[in-house]
């Protein structure tokens, strides 16, 4: 069946409704600052933050990829899923509390901040670049791209820039406020079309029954004894160790590891988390994004299973040549098995409904990309060059800067085309593997060991980079995986190494060098760590950073007086450390109340910057352009640097309510148990 003008209709609807979405949180939000454009202003509430987590993980190359592994592979791969609720709950109970304490923008400035200086900064910056073209960027463009290209019969390229030309709108507009408020939009869009489907499509075949039988039976017409044969496995999720396409050891080790550089080190994931009102938002909607992650085997997964009971000879093909003739590639067709289920099974208007979903998915991943990149840029690099550079001039650099990623991610979408037999989420992986366990080890360290210090740290991470892209390369480039039938030509080591196993090798030797190296060097002073860790995270004492700039040494003065006082009022032992303090009240004081400012005179401060008189309207098209450029007045330059200056000496409250903390607590169990009886089920 072919789009027709009602499912044209129902396309412009959404992105109608979309439009007015984000525009009503462009003129909402305060863009006027790097806090207002990359952090929504702090002031996201935990369903906001919960919707847009989802929205941003489940783009369309979810749709498109884990469909796919669904074709080829089974259910193996909703491993991903469920693995992910267990590290979002290490992100909400262990590293978000120490980001927020800390005061953070980006994960790269939190390394600055833990380990000082300025080479672990740039690196991860560098190592974050990369990984946004390799794999966020170019996966979701070729993944939404080759949805539209399945209904629409658009060239490849076409379909691309018109995805890139509205994405980017919101993005370089609204900063994260709009991106947020499209996310949580788009999420329950999403979650309606994708729940449709699977209905429609179950419907279909005859149930979830009928799937368990024919599944096996759906073999095209091409196959081989090696080709195009469903697995026997596929309905279960551990897999052999060995020569499994998914080793189950692999599921609590590298897959883990691999999950906490995505979910917990991640700028594109944690700085939705870093915009919630607080820590008690914060855990809100982790556990709220926790729940939602147990949909998509059903939502997802099981259609392209379903796509494959109906369509076998088409993304079941197994051959170069008949793949070639149905999709373009001669990889393989499983990518389309999602799009071409839309096409087929949906009765007319809900198949421009599912078209709004796949839209809707690239859009939440790439909108959250490009901000989470232009922020990543724009703090962490451009920044250290322009130390003077006004709030104007970085709101705009930020801007231009993703122009700039999206010509480079377009450029590398043909390799991802062809890699890895065609499977969409094998290349994901692959890539993942190979610059996140590194990252995820000196991440893991830095919050949970105090000892661990800058060359600790430098050296762990260099080495881990270094052999990680060795491996990117070999694996991508040079010893590709054959095409199904063709002999197997590549050394034994990449054979049977697989890159979950190589993520678990790269993690352990990172963190012996690190550790290693941190012990034969001098540790960071304990005034340098405050709410820098997990076990400093409430520390109520004035920090000084590593490495403070000009403009902050000018401060240290004052500084160190304030220091003075909390270890008065707190009977600080200088001779015991930051564990012997001895507090005379059972709650320290809230971080924002220093005791040599009080908190009147600070109120005064910022009442006399917003009762700073408003420029006088003019033109109205200047008016826009300027406002769309992020121009500031006097009053919003002097706001955001009180607000540095705060945040740099007593960062920010964590400390929670006994009631919220409870719920939080009990959601928490009760997610990863349902997890628990998942594996177990599908074991």
């Amino acid at each position: 069946m072919a789009i027709n003008a009602l499912d044209i209709s129902v396309v412009v609807v959404y992105f109608l409704a979309i439009a007015a979405v984000g525009m009503w949180a462009i003129y909402r939000a305060n863009r006027g600052n790097t806090k207002g454009y990359f952090l929504a202003g702090r002031d996201m509430p935990w369903w906001a933050v919960g919707a847009s987590l989802f929205a941003s993980n489940i783009g369309s190359e979810h749709f498109t990829g884990l469909a796919g592994t669904g074709v080829v592979s089974g259910i193996a791969y909703a491993s991903y899923e469920f693995n992910a609720i267990w590290v979002l709950l290490l992100l909400g109970w262990i590293f978000l509390p120490v980001y927020l304490a800390s005061g953070v923008y980006t994960m790269p400035e939190y390394m600055k901040r833990r380990f000082g200086g300025k080479r672990i900064r740039i690196f991860l910056a560098a190592i974050s670049m990369f990984g946004y073209v390799f794999t966020k960027i170019s996966v979701s463009l070729l993944a939404g791209a080759t949805f539209i290209q399945q209904v629409f019969k658009w060239n490849i390229y076409i379909s691309i820039f018109l995805l890139l030309a509205i994405t980017a709108l919101f993005t370089i507009a609204g900063g994260l406020a709009a991106v947020i408020y499209t996310d949580t939009a788009q999420c329950f869009i999403m979650l309606i079309g994708a729940f449709t489907l699977m209905v429609c499509s179950l419907w279909e075949i005859g149930g979830w029954r009928r799937l368990d039988e024919l599944y096996g039976l759906s073999v095209a017409v091409d196959a081989t004894d090696e080709c195009g044969m469903p697995r026997t496995d596929a309905w279960h999720l551990f897999r052999d160790p060995i020569n499994g396409d998914l080793p189950w050891p692999t599921i609590f080790t590298g897959m883990v590891i691999t999950s906490v550089w995505y979910w917990c080190t991640d700028q594109v994931i944690v700085q939705r988390t870093l915009a919630a009102k607080d820590l008690t938002n914060g855990k809100g909607g982790i556990i709220m994004a926790g729940w939602l992650k147990l949909s998509p085997m059903f939502l997802i997964i099981i259609p392209g299973m379903i796509s494959r009971v109906l369509y076998p000879d088409e993304v079941g093909c197994a051959t170069p040549e008949s793949c070639k003739a149905f999709c373009g590639s001669e990889s393989g067709c499983s990518n389309a098995a999602y799009a071409k289920l839309v096409v087929g099974v949906l009765p007319q208007g809900v198949r421009g409904l599912m078209l709004a979903v796949m839209l809707s998915a690239l859009m939440s991943s790439l909108t959250s990309v490009f901000n989470s990149a232009s922020t990543v840029f724009t703090i962490d690099l451009y920044k250290m060059c322009r130390n003077n550079a006004s709030e104007a001039e970085l709101m705009l650099v930020g801007r231009l800067f993703v122009a700039v990623l999206i010509a480079v991610s377009v450029a590398w979408v043909p390799i991802v085309q062809e890699s890895q037999s065609g499977v969409l989420m094998d290349y994901l992986q692959n890539v993942q593997s190979a610059m996140g366990a590194p990252i995820a080890a000196v991440f893991v360290l830095g919050v949970v060991w105090r000892r661990t210090n800058e060359p600790g740290a430098v050296a762990g991470l260099a080495v881990g980079v270094v052999i990680g892209a060795l491996y990117f390369v070999l694996t991508t480039l040079v010893f590709t995986a054959p095409a199904c039938g063709n002999p197997d030509t590549r050394p034994t080591f990449f054979q049977y190494f697989h890159y979950l196993y190589f993520a678990v090798f790269s993690f352990l030797l990172c963190s012996i060098i690190t550790v290693i190296v941190s012990l034969l060097t001098d540790p960071i002073p304990e005034q340098n760590l405050y709410r820098l860790t997990f076990s400093t995270r409430h520390s109520p004492f004035i920090r000084t950073d590593l490495d403070c700039s000009d403009d902050e040494a000018e401060q240290e003065p004052q500084l160190a007086d304030i220091h003075s006082a909390y270890r008065a009022e707190f009977g600080y032992d200088s001779h015991s450390g930051a564990r012997a303090q001895l507090r005379k009240t059972s709650h320290p004081p809230p971080p924002h109340s220093v005791p040599d400012e009080p908190q009147g005179a600070r109120r005064d401060q910022h009442d006399s910057t917003r009762e700073e008189e408003p420029p006088k309207r003019g033109n109205r098209f200047i008016v826009f352009v300027k406002s769309f450029c992020g121009e500031t007045t006097s009053g919003d330059e002097e706001a955001a640097r009180l607000e540095r200056k705060r945040i740099r000496e007593v960062g920010n409250d964590v400390h929670e309510k006994t009631v919220y903390a409870r719920i939080a607590n009990v959601n928490a169990f009760l997610i990863f148990c349902a997890t628990v009886f998942i594996f177990s089920f599908f074991h």
